[in-house]
């Protein structure tokens, strides 16, 4: 089980500070299409989360429930 909040919290400032947009203008062709990679997963990643935490928090609930049946 990884939950490291210490790591996501200093991605988040990576990202917010700019520092990956300006290591992507100083990077080679061959690491820019590993950036975009990286936020392409990134994004998926946080699509799943929110499918997660949402099926966390309304379990057993209606709401729940229709979540459930609309998103097999």
């Amino acid at each position: 089980m990884i939950l490291d909040e210490k790591y996501i919290d200093q991605l988040t400032e990576y990202i917010r500070s700019g520092s990956l947009a300006e290591d992507f203008d100083y990077s080679t062709e061959e690491r820019r299409y590993e950036i975009l990679d990286f936020l392409e997963k990134l994004m998926e990643l946080g699509e799943v989360a929110d499918e997660a935490a949402t099926k966390i928090i309304f379990k057993n609930t209606q709401l729940g429930a229709f979540f459930s049946n609309n998103h097999k």
